[in-house]
């Protein structure tokens, strides 16, 4: 490959990087043909973008970056894709999806989820059970809301039971 044409190849994946707030590092060595169909249309269906690259090219890509992602350059190793995506969980459900006992790649090598670095295959549990900022949100918004229900549903009820007592006098 020209060094021009790898200018460019950094430079796109650099602007991935950005575009996307979270990232998969995967080792797809090994995959067939019929196993790769199947990961990207998993991909495609879930609006997850995957792109093979060179490892030393993603390495200048993520040194371009203002983020330090040095901790994950010891997982650059072997084939390597990248799964890019907005909803952090998605890359983590898709490989579950597509693995198998037999068959355990593709496998997560790293990932850049929810700001944080994550390193290693043993992480994809904890990968697909990521919530997403808003998931949280929603969470949190449902707990302090639930104590105010109840109050309210209390109220209601002390109120039908006033009515019913009144009528039966």
């Amino acid at each position: 490959m020209r060094k021009e044409d790898k200018a460019i190849v950094i430079e796109q994946l650099g602007e991935k990087i950005k575009e996307y707030a979270h990232f998969y590092i995967v080792d797809v060595t090994g995959l067939n043909s019929e196993q790769t169909s199947n990961l990207r249309r998993k991909c495609f269906e879930k609006e997850v973008k995957m792109i093979v690259v060179k490892n030393n090219l993603l390495i200048k890509a993520l040194d371009a970056q203002e983020e330090d992602f040095a901790e994950l350059y010891g997982a650059l190793k072997g084939m390597t894709a990248v799964m890019f995506c907005n909803t952090a969980n998605v890359p983590a459900k898709v490989i579950k999806e597509v693995t198998d006992k037999n068959n355990p790649i593709p496998a997560v090598k790293a990932a850049y989820a929810e700001n944080t670095i994550y390193v290693g295959d043993n992480l994809l549990g904890t990968l697909a059970a990521l919530k997403s900022k808003n998931e949280l949100i929603a969470d949190v918004i449902a707990a302090l809301e639930s104590p105010i229900m109840n109050v309210l549903s209390a109220l209601e009820n002390k109120e039908e039971a006033k009515a019913e007592e009144a009528a039966a006098e």
